[in-house]
């Protein structure tokens, strides 16, 4: 192969060449070497609108008595499942039931009782609704938005077959740049590569929003997911 057949090679193409030498007598025994393996990368991607919100609330008392905390709090959370279970295309889950020590300065000074809550839904308007009405009595520790799971596993079947072709033409380019008139197909792995949305953490003095007589503004913006296929070509011989 000449130095003036490797230049002809795109510069942005991504490829790894491990074209070796004979092996020598001195080498080890039982080892295995590839000859003219290619490893390529090809990617697709695309920007996939959050259809999905995810909201965490909770109940949170303090006090003396435990058994009275872990009645009212009992109570809240009552209320507000029966609440949220009565809204069409709301999913409703319900987090850790937390007792904890209060101490000051190494001394016991009273208990906490703490029960969380998770919202989901993809009609953010009516969760939006929801979460005006629940804040009158819980608190809103956090908010974020995904893709659904349909959605998802849509967009990523696309993705697929866009990162699979990509990487055969790529193939076909590197087999025909080296002079060759076929490749064989070593191995490929093909992965989804995308960073989920962090919730948002509510600050202390927005958790409880009693008497709020307008539901929340939510923007649910959009990820960017990506499926990536790697994979190793054998470069055929002439025949």
């Amino acid at each position: 192969m000449s130095k003036s057949t490797i230049q002809k090679l795109p510069a942005s193409l991504l490829v790894c060449l491990s074209l070796m030498a004979p092996q020598s007598p001195l080498q080890a025994e039982g080892q295995t070497h590839h000859y003219d393996h290619v490893k390529l990368h090809s990617s697709a991607s695309a920007e996939v609108e959050n259809d999905t919100l995810i909201a965490v609330l909770y109940a949170q008392k303090e006090g003396s008595d435990p058994g009275s905390l872990t009645d009212s709090v009992n109570r809240l959370f009552s209320q507000a499942v029966s609440e949220a279970k009565g809204r069409e295309g709301i999913k409703v889950q319900t987090l850790g039931y937390q007792t904890s020590p209060i101490y000051r300065q190494q001394s016991l000074t009273g208990w906490r009782v703490r029960q969380s809550i998770r919202l989901q839904s993809t009609h953010s308007d009516r969760l939006s609704k929801l979460l005006n009405q629940l804040q009158s009595t819980l608190a809103l520790d956090s908010i974020s938005y995904a893709i659904s799971p349909a959605q998802r596993e849509k967009v990523e079947e696309s993705l697929t077959l866009q990162a699979i072709e990509a990487f055969r033409k790529r193939a076909d380019l590197v087999t025909k740049q080296f002079g060759r008139n076929a490749y064989r197909l070593v191995e490929i792995s093909i992965q989804a590569s995308d960073r989920p949305v962090q919730p948002l953490r509510m600050r202390a003095n927005m958790m409880a929003l009693e008497g709020a007589s307008a539901a929340p503004t939510l923007a649910a913006g959009s990820q960017t997911l990506r499926i990536e296929a790697t994979g190793t070509i054998e470069l055929q011989l002439d025949r």
